[in-house]
């Protein structure tokens, strides 16, 4: 009997996000999270979902380090006779944030491959270490296992030069790795895919800007089912304003502040990565309490909310620009799955490129994907739910499926 079970891990600092799905029937069997790992109470979170779902079971205790929250893990999903020992488990697939350009697919880990992600390390501090650690915990729990990593950057290796390169010294930037990687990989490739099978058509025949708009928020402009350009950077700080990260900013502001404002490297880092965009700007990076306070006459909030809109306005122009051609905008994660007002007003004005939102539509709330746009608009606006886990877990299977080694 060939194993078609895929767990699925997201490694955090003080997380552990998972899924274990079947790639057989694509069923998803058990998801859950674990957070607060290290804390002095901790919390673990499972919902097993065979069977039509079942009842999430929530327990509160302190989870001393990663390798204690994936026996914890394993010990929750051996409830649902689901264990980590079963012989249907085929793989285990790592969410890599930073894979730099070594890595453009997804790749069965050795050691090799780890000191490569431990070398990126400089460029993904807040990430590699804590995805290193998931996969070494993993690793000893079932070294028989192949162990898959899926990285955010590899969908973003396709861009070319002139969008990947940064206008400085070639010298410095390549002993340095300075270039942009961009992130969010798994979920745009996912959305991009989905956008064009919306569209009854194939990745191939279609351009979509895919608009990840989270907690983090980054655009994408895909030509073909081809990445060619996004927002993030060397790290996920660029681009469009977020929840707490500022997007872009004139690099003079770093410069101004260690002098003007005697702040340190570090100060500046915790404050363009944790203190600013939407919660610097209001004091909240929940969007459903901004538009709340915005609908209440909080001008801050709408402050906020309109720097927000007109940053997500500009990347859209920008990769409409960049695509020439422009089949179709899908928003996700969410943010761009959930609100409506968000959807709404980053397409506003923007009848003359072909593009507009029926109200009605954009209303409905729903799992599924979905046209919001009206029927004569020339470019289709869509809501296209994500699904990174899948995503990973498909491209592990892929790779270690028989018949594909």
């Amino acid at each position: 009997m060939t194993a078609t079970r895929v767990l699925v891990l997201n490694s955090g600092s003080s997380s552990v996000k998972y899924q274990l799905l079947d790639m057989g029937d694509g069923a998803k069997l058990a998801a859950g999270l674990v957070e607060r790992i290290g804390e002095e109470t901790s919390r673990l979170k499972h919902t097993p979902l065979t069977g039509g779902g079942g009842e999430a079971r929530e327990r509160e205790q302190r989870i001393a380090d990663h390798e204690e929250a994936l026996k914890a893990v394993a010990d929750e999903l051996a409830q649902d006779g689901l264990g980590l020992d079963s012989p249907d488990l085929a793989a285990i697939g790592h969410r890599v944030v930073h894979g730099g350009l070594f890595f453009s697919r997804p790749t069965v880990i050795d050691d090799a491959v780890l000191k490569e992600v431990e070398r990126l390390i400089p460029v993904a501090p807040l990430h590699n270490p804590a995805n290193l650690t998931g996969i070494r915990t993993a690793m000893a729990l079932r070294p028989d296992l192949p162990q898959v990593a899926v990285f955010d950057t590899a969908f973003h290796t396709t861009m070319p030069e002139s969008a990947a390169r940064y206008a400085i010294d070639v010298k410095t930037a390549d002993e340095h790795r300075v270039r942009r990687y961009g992130f969010h990989g798994t979920s745009h490739a996912y959305v991009s895919r989905k956008t064009a099978e919306l569209l009854g058509k194939e990745p191939e025949d279609v351009n979509v800007i895919v608009l990840h708009l989270g907690n983090g928020a980054s655009a994408s402009a895909v030509r073909g089912g081809v990445c060619v350009d996004t927002s993030m950077g060397l790290t996920p700080l660029e681009g469009l304003v977020m929840g707490t990260r500022s997007g872009d900013v004139d690099p003079a502001v770093i410069f101004h502040l260690m002098r003007v404002g005697n702040m340190s490297a570090d100060a500046i880092d915790d404050l363009l990565n944790k203190k600013s965009g939407l919660v610097g700007l209001c004091g909240d990076n929940d969007m459903r309490e901004i538009r709340r306070r915005v609908d209440a006459g909080d001008e801050e909030a709408k402050l906020a909310f309109d720097i927000y809109i007109h940053r997500l306005k500009k990347y859209i122009g920008a990769y409409y620009a960049v695509l020439g051609r422009v089949d179709a905008i899908a928003f996700t994660a969410g943010v761009g799955e959930n609100a409506a007002p968000v959807r709404e007003a980053a397409v506003a004005g923007l009848e003359e490129l072909g593009l507009a939102v029926d109200g009605e539509l954009n209303s409905v709330r729903s799992d599924e994907a979905r046209v919001i746009s009206p029927e004569y608009a020339r470019v289709t606006v869509a809501v296209v739910p994500t699904d990174e886990e899948l995503e990973i877990a498909q491209q592990t299977y892929a790779l270690v499926a028989p018949g594909n080694d």
